[in-house]
């Protein structure tokens, strides 16, 4: 099963080193994919450090296309206010309807994606 690496794992990553086992792992099984919204919010950072070696790699790995269902996220975000989940983003609901499309699971350091496991039913990488 492919795995959807959100933003916050890339950032510890790059930073830190954090993470880097799984990641590494995934990366060695060709389980890594991405979207359009994960590279917006992580190239311009690589740029400004002028990282192009990571930007490349990162334009390497596997792209799911990315078609928002705005009624979906609608109801996404009913879902949530409605379980007293207030303060999930836009961009959070988007990558979980884009893993649910995809069949994907989520890795990621986002509490959101916890919290929203079970009410939108979708997987999440352990």
């Amino acid at each position: 099963m492919s795995v959807l690496v959100d933003t916050s794992i890339w950032i510890e990553y790059f930073r830190k080193g954090n993470n880097f086992e799984k990641l590494d792992f995934l990366i060695d099984e060709n389980l890594v994919v991405t979207n359009d919204l994960i590279l917006t919010e992580l190239i311009p950072f690589l740029k400004i450090r002028n990282h192009r070696k990571l930007i490349k790699l990162l334009y390497n790995i596997n792209k799911l296309e990315l078609i928002v269902n705005w009624e979906k996220i609608v109801e996404y975000q009913y879902k949530c206010l409605k379980n007293e989940i207030n303060g999930v983003g836009i961009p959070d609901l988007i990558i979980a309807q884009n893993a649910k499309q995809n069949h994907c699971e989520i890795y990621s350091l986002d509490n959101h994606f916890l919290l929203l496991k079970d009410i939108l039913k979708i997987k999440l990488a352990t």
